[in-house]
């Protein structure tokens, strides 16, 4: 089974709304794939999904829940794969990462996604319900195509990243 982590900044609107997304797909799709997710920052831990991170997921069928914790060293052992929503979040994750090999796992999450020219999921915090529904549709994009890579690849361990 292949494991995931989605990243964001505070682990309150977009990496949990990425989490319910991979899930959602790979149910869909009938392959197993782990999934958590994490913040680069300490500012909610134990809080739960933004309320309307969690109202735009329920209108696209998702139930995105969970707490908000930090993603820490140990994450690179127990992930194959750790998918960031924008370069702020890689830039972090990566500094974090022990070596080059637990750097390899780490990749902008919305790469996955083949009808986009954008790399990054941009943080819906503070504004309107229509910026948290664009992040709902950007991040079942993003799990779409990453659980059809899983799928593709046959993965048990990372994606190929190249």
């Amino acid at each position: 089974m292949t494991r995931v982590l989605a990243v964001c900044a505070g682990n309150i609107c977009r990496s949990p709304a990425a989490e319910a997304a991979i899930r959602s797909a790979a149910e869909a799709a009938g392959i197993e794939i782990e999934v958590d997710s994490a913040g680069t920052g300490s500012w909610h831990i134990g809080d739960p999904p933004h309320p309307q991170s969690v109202a735009a997921g329920a209108r696209a069928g998702l139930e995105v829940g969970g707490r908000a914790r930090r993603i820490n060293k140990t994450d690179f052992d127990r992930f194959d794969m750790i998918v960031v929503m924008d370069r702020a979040n890689l830039r972090d994750v990566i500094e974090l990462a022990p070596d080059l090999e637990h750097r390899a796992r780490v990749r902008l999450f919305r790469t996955f996604d083949p009808n986009t020219d954008s790399d990054e999921v941009p943080d819906p915090y503070g504004g309107p319900d229509e910026g948290y529904d664009e992040t709902i549709a950007q991040v079942r994009a993003a799990a779409a195509g990453l659980v059809s890579a899983v799928r593709s690849a046959g993965v048990e361990s990372p994606v190929p990243l190249e």
